[in-house]
Formats: structure tokens, sequence, C-alpha cells
């Protein structure tokens, strides 16, 4: 009789240790994923930190960008005015028109990425597709940075393959596309040095718009090339102004050929230069491409001596 009383109360002490052991288990198995949970939380709260650092940095060197260049617009235009109509002052006001024009040009393509990068905040991201004389278009983005190469003695060595018919009825949507281009091209005028050259190839294969720009310039380092399409990241952290950093051009430049469907390649050393190389097949969503048709003449305010650019 005793035997099988203790034989209970060991069953049911070792009933009971066992219901305490799977408890106490369950207890560490919720206190670790709490613990895992408190990392992640905190490592979040941290990324959020950096980000409200960074968006500050952003936002404040987008009033810099927008301040300074109408205050020196403003300035140089005041002088211009008060020029005497002397013949040895027009060489001094012609200098004057012409820093006016960097300052505007400066603008008005900051500005552009600006709204571009808030359109692309908002959702925004729905393609105008119409027919795209790609030739006409790949031209007039690149002799916008006329000015600033002359300034700085650089020479663009220009390989355009697209006198194919199908490259003058390109669907495609062509203000995205020159979005692109021309941050591709201010990308490597910007970090390039005096008097170097940078070498500009379009083509059309396969259906697909090909268009690559190097330079031998500075390059970027290997650990920059993971987050250099980050709107908000400053590959250097010495640099202050928008147009002389990496992050907003680009990162607007992928999101826009994240919308064409498009590739991007990359290959830079530091001290070597860049290559960056886009691929974007013609779009074909719309069976009969809506608005205006890009005529075969080009645009008007192309340089006669575009060849010799």
């Amino acid at each position: 009789m005793e035997n099988n009383e203790t034989n209970l109360q060991s069953a049911s002490l070792r009933q009971l240790l066992n219901e305490v052991n799977q408890r106490v288990s369950k207890h560490m198995v919720a206190l670790e994923e709490a613990s895992r949970l408190n990392e992640e939380l905190k490592l979040l709260n941290q990324r959020l930190e950096d980000s409200e650092k960074l968006k500050s940095h952003f936002l404040s060197n987008i009033r810099n960008q927008i301040i300074n260049p109408f205050a020196s617009i403003l300035g140089l235009s005041e002088n211009i005015t008060r020029v005497k109509e002397r013949p040895e002052n027009w060489k001094r006001a012609k200098h004057m028109a012409r820093l006016i024009f960097d300052e505007a040009f400066n603008l008005d393509f900051q500005l552009s990425n600006i709204f571009a990068a808030a359109k692309l905040e908002a959702g925004d991201t729905h393609p105008e597709i119409v027919r795209v004389n790609l030739l006409e278009l790949t031209k007039s983005t690149i002799q916008a940075f006329r000015h600033k190469c002359l300034q700085k003695e650089m020479t663009l060595e220009l390989r355009l393959d697209l006198d194919q018919p199908e490259a003058k009825a390109f669907t495609t949507d062509p203000i995205k596309l020159k979005v692109i281009l021309a941050n591709l091209i201010s990308n490597a005028v910007n970090f390039s040095n005096a008097s170097n050259t940078i070498d500009i190839e379009a083509s059309l294969r396969d259906g697909c718009f090909i268009f690559s720009v190097r330079d031998r310039g500075i390059g970027i380092a290997p650990e920059d090339l993971k987050v250099i399409f980050d709107r908000f990241k400053r590959l250097n952290p010495d640099i202050n102004s928008i147009h002389q950093g990496h992050g907003l051009g680009l990162s607007v430049a992928k999101a826009m050929l994240d919308i064409l469907d498009g590739r991007i390649e990359i290959e830079s050393r530091r001290g070597h230069g860049s290559f960056f190389c886009i691929s974007i097949p013609q779009n074909h969503r719309l069976a009969e491409p809506k608005g205006f048709e890009q005529s075969d003449d080009g645009e008007e305010f192309l340089f006669d001596d575009f060849e010799k650019f």
C-alpha cells in the first residue's frame, strides 16, 4: 500500500517536474524571442535616427542649392544692369552673363532631380509612352552639358549608332529617359578632372536602347557601390552640396530605370574612373503610343558643330 502511494507520489512529482521544465523551456524561448526583437528594435531605431539625420542634411542641401544660385543670379543680374555702355565693359558683362547661365543651369538641373524624387516618393511612377527619336533626344541631352565641358576643357568622344529606322520611333517615356541620361552625363562631368576625356556610346540592340558613359575621374570605392543609389546617402562626408554628391541624381536615374524596366551596370575603381551602362527595352504596353511624336528634325537648339563636340 505504501509502495503504491510512493509510486503515485513519484509519478506525480515527475509529471510536475516535466510540466515545470516545459513551462521553463517555453519561457526561455519567449525570452530569446523577446531579446531578438529588442535587438531588432534597437537596430531599427538606429536606422531611423540615421535616416532622419540624412534627410535633414538632404533638406538643408536642397535649401542651399536653391537659395544660393538665386542669390548669385540676382546679384550678377543687378551688376550687369549697372555696367556702363562702353566697349571696354562688354567683356565684363559677358563674363557675368556666363556665370548667370552656369548658376541657372545648375539650378534647373537640381530642381529637375528634386521634383523627380518628389514624384517618386509620392508614387507617381506611371510612364508616359510616346514615339521618340533616340538620336535627337540623346544629342540634345549631351549638348546641354557642352558649356560645362568647355569650362573644364573636357573632350567628349561620341559614338552614336542610332541611324536605324527603329531608333527614330522608339517607344518609351522621353522625359524619364532624358533624366536618366542627364544624370549619368552630369555624374561623369562632375567627377572628372579638367582636360579629361569622357566616352559616350549609344546604340540600339535587339530592341533595347544601350547607353554608356565612361569617365576617367575619381572613381567609386567598392563599399560605396552598394549604397550608390540610396537617395539620402552621402558617399563622402566632406561633400556639402547635392550636385557634387552621388546620391540624389543616381538614385533618381535608377528609379526611372526601374519604371522603364531597364538595367544598369557599373564598373569603377577608386582613382581610375567609372563606367555606367544602361539598357532600356522598347515599351510595348500601349498598342498605340499616345502623345507627341518627336520629329526627325530634332530640336532647334542643337549646335551646328555638334559632331565636333
